[in-house]
């Protein structure tokens, strides 16, 4: 072998040794890359398990609060139909106690409804009362003849001399 060959030959060595070098470093780059990408998911991995737990116990305390909610609907129920039989017990001893308010005029279904109707009630009661009865006084006529007075009814004191005489003219003519 020449020389020059073997200097080619050391050359193409001198490259082949610069790739095989360049090649190792990007293998071990790639070897930390993809060991920091491990430690990565591994991570990922991790917090994945974490928020599944988080999730899970999430939904078993929403299905502990739905079943209180429910529970708590139920009780409600209950309380509203008692609050109605109660104020309906409450309207019947109102009526009882009140025969002059019609029990059609009464209606609520809590203690401050049938209160609120009834006070309305009673005050319609009491116009239609207080209505009938300046009804019933304004078609009453008085017993007996009214009373006679010298001029007649008329109380001429308050009339000028004047007026006094025109009513005397008046009265002459009519009688």
């Amino acid at each position: 072998m020449s020389e020059e060959e073997l200097s080619e030959l050391q050359e193409r060595l001198a490259e082949a040794q610069a790739e095989v070098e360049r090649l190792q470093a990007t293998a071990a780059d790639g070897e930390a890359r993809a060991a920091h990408l491990g430690e990565q998911n591994a991570q990922l991995r991790r917090d994945l398990e974490e928020a599944r737990g988080a999730i899970s116990t999430a939904e078993e305390q929403a299905a502990a609060h739905q079943e209180r909610v429910a529970g708590l609907e139920g009780k409600l129920s209950t309380a509203r139909e008692q609050v109605r039989e109660a104020s309906a017990r409450y309207r019947q001893a109102l009526l009882s106690a009140s025969p002059e308010v019609p029990a059609d005029m009464v209606v609520g279904e809590s203690v401050e409804e049938v209160e609120t109707s009834l006070a309305a009630a009673r005050q319609t009661v009491a116009q239609v009362r207080q209505h009938l009865e300046s009804q019933a006084q304004a078609g009453r006529v008085p017993a007996g003849a009214p009373p006679r007075s010298a001029s007649g009814g008329l109380d001429l004191s308050a009339l000028t001399p004047e007026e006094k005489i025109r009513v005397g003219i008046e009265r002459g003519t009519r009688n």
